[in-house]
């Protein structure tokens, strides 16, 4: 079993960063693959980003491919998002997730935190 934690949340402005991090509770943390979506109002769930257990092999929406990082320190239990160049369109509450495997779906991940909002103002 593994507990997440997501920090890192706030208002920005159009253009600027933001680093996500998500903090794992257990000893298996370096036996999953993370995960990293998004949620805005009245959309559904959408993936944005994952990484194998290693830390080797990483995936990107297509929406964020070239301004957001996702990175993991195993030593620490904690998955990064780094996110650059931000637009409004990237406004939602980001949640982490942890599996078995490295998906771009919701029902591959078995754990979840309780998310962070991100607001980007125009």
């Amino acid at each position: 079993q593994v507990q997440l934690v997501e920090s890192g949340g706030g208002l920005v402005q159009a253009g600027g960063s933001l680093r996500l991090s998500c903090a794992a509770s257990g000893r298996t943390f370096s036996s999953y693959a993370m995960g990293w979506f998004r949620q805005a109002p009245g959309r559904e769930r959408e993936f944005v980003a994952a990484i194998r257990w290693s830390g080797a092999i990483t995936y990107y929406a297509d929406s964020v491919k070239g301004r957001f990082t996702i990175s993991r320190d195993n030593a620490k239990n904690t998955v990064y998002l780094q996110m650059n160049s931000l637009k409004p369109e990237d406004t939602a509450v980001y949640y982490c997730a942890a599996g078995a495997y490295t998906g771009r779906r919701t029902d591959e991940y078995d754990h979840w935190g309780q998310g962070t909002q991100v607001t980007v103002s125009s």
